[in-house]
């Protein structure tokens, strides 16, 4: 048997991160009536006449690390025990997933569940079951 794969808790940088993404959430739909689905900004930065707000907001998720550094004098710690090369698959698969779903989990997830939306719901659920199924695969079987 090949030994456990450990798991990097940090439940305060959690805590905070569930905080600002609220809270994005909530500054997104009230300023602009839009869902904050990081999918659909992005694709709307492109596509969309109101891209300025979405350039912002993709600006303010690659300033961040920008942000830690000035604050602490360090970039943020990778605590992701994986390879490059299984990132990368790993970030195609939820990319063709976010476009088969119509959408990703912060706007089904953390927006779609708050409006009650039946469809975010399945989504979610979808989300759920696969990613313990594959959490189940790769800690207990391979």
């Amino acid at each position: 048997m090949l030994p456990s794969i450990p798991t990097d808790f940090t439940p305060l940088a959690s805590l905070a991160g569930g905080i600002l993404i609220g809270l994005s959430a909530v500054m997104v739909m009230a300023l602009f009536g839009r869902v904050a689905g990081i999918v659909g900004i992005t694709a709307g930065a492109v596509t969309q006449d109101d891209r300025t707000w979405r350039i912002a907001f993709i600006g303010g998720l690659l300033a961040a690390p920008l942000l830690w550094l000035a604050a602490t004098g360090g970039f943020p710690v990778q605590t992701v025990s994986a390879s490059p090369v299984g990132m990368g698959i790993a970030g195609l698969l939820v990319g063709a997933g976010t476009a088969f779903g119509s959408g990703c989990t912060s706007g089904h997830g953390v927006c779609g569940l708050a409006r009650l939306s039946m469809r975010s719901l399945v989504a979610v659920l979808t989300f759920m079951i696969f990613a313990a199924a594959t959490v189940f695969v790769l800690r207990h079987v391979l």
